[in-house]
């Protein structure tokens, strides 16, 4: 078969492969549509992978083309969404089924083999299937909604005190974020970006313009303040993962407000003594989140999604902004690592049904 295979840091090979089997307790997945995930272009291009050669790719959707021992037949043709990271189920976290928080997991597509590629073997305890009105491509970002979703409830946000919300960060995390927590009911929301497509993309979400701050034309914590009469957002998602990013969260948070911090670190993070100060001197709740919840039960981050996706209240296919075939999906990858054009999701995707 035909795989992306990251040989080394740099070094991309759309190649052929041995054709993956099914082990005890595994399934064959024909996959449909695969997304680049942010992470990927440094695992691609200045980090690498914690094992390589490797087929990356972690957001991806598919159907059963066979299973292996132990797997009910009954798979046989479904189509599935994939929850990525692959368990031990015996450390502690994983005994309270807090999987996302294991100590000793596996993962498709940076440690194992991902998406990727025309096949690809994923335990049977990774699948959810679809509904008959979800579409591959929504499946695929399936993984990044519900990333979106756990950063959302980490937080205490109680409808009837009507939390004023920002969000600062509008990449694919942070734009679906915002998308959610509109879903919800939460409407005293207001965004932070620093591009013009950012800006279109939340006045079609309804975000009204004087709710958007470029932070590059303007102050972002002045921003906020001055439009909150000086009391600042009760609930502040920082979606960046940069000092400055993390230092104005921290500073137009509310007294007694809630942080979370969503954005992967781009660097060493520290914080400024006065903004620590302000940490502790306006009693903020700081959380941390990562990944999504996935434990097969009806409550998890992922069937909160896909009973979203079922009701198409949310429509995630808005924003795949690139699309190629498997074949020339290293040009996404390039188009994404030097900015060749805006974006929000660039996918691989086949027509050939399952």
């Amino acid at each position: 078969m035909k795989a992306l295979v990251l040989e080394d840091i740099g070094k991309l090979e759309y190649c052929d492969v041995d054709m993956p089997k099914p082990a005890k307790g595994e399934v064959l997945v024909k996959v449909m549509a695969a997304g680049i995930c942010g992470s990927d272009i440094p695992r691609a291009y200045s980090e690498g992978a914690h094992n390589m050669p490797l087929i990356i790719g972690h957001e991806f959707s598919g159907c059963i083309e066979d299973v292996g021992e132990g797997v009910s037949k009954q798979w046989m043709g479904k189509r599935v969404g994939i929850f990525p990271l692959i368990p031990c189920r015996n450390c502690g976290p994983c005994r309270a089924e807090h999987y996302e928080m294991c100590r000793n997991y596996s993962y498709l597509g940076s440690r194992c083999n991902g998406g990727f590629a025309e096949y690809v073997t994923v335990p049977e305890t990774n699948l959810i299937e679809l509904p008959a009105g979800v579409s591959y491509e929504a499946a695929a970002m399936l993984e990044p909604m519900a990333v979106a979703v756990h950063a959302m409830r980490r937080l205490n946000l109680q409808q009837k005190n009507l939390p004023r919300v920002a969000v600062i960060g509008l990449g694919t995390i942070g734009t679906l974020l915002v998308m959610f927590l509109k879903e919800a009911g939460f409407e005293d929301l207001f965004v932070i970006g620093n591009k013009d497509s950012q800006k279109r993309n939340m006045m079609e979400l309804g975000i009204s313009e004087d709710r958007y701050c470029d932070s590059s034309k303007c102050d972002a914590c002045d921003f906020i303040l001055s439009n909150t009469d000086g009391k600042g957002a009760d609930v502040f998602f920082e979606c960046v993962g940069t000092n400055d990013a993390a230092n104005i969260a921290v500073d137009a948070a509310a007294p007694s407000g809630q942080v979370c911090f969503v954005g992967n670190p781009h660097s060493d993070m520290v914080f400024a003594k006065k903004v620590y100060w302000k940490i502790l001197r306006n009693q903020l709740r700081i959380a941390g989140t990562w990944n999504s919840s996935f434990t097969g039960k009806d409550d998890d981050d992922w069937h909160y999604v896909l009973k979203r996706l079922a009701s198409v209240s949310i429509v995630p296919e808005k924003l795949i902004t690139q699309k190629y075939p498997l074949e020339d999906i290293v040009s996404g990858f390039e188009l994404m690592r030097d900015k060749k054009e805006e974006y929000i999701k660039v996918m691989a995707v086949t027509d050939k049904e399952g």
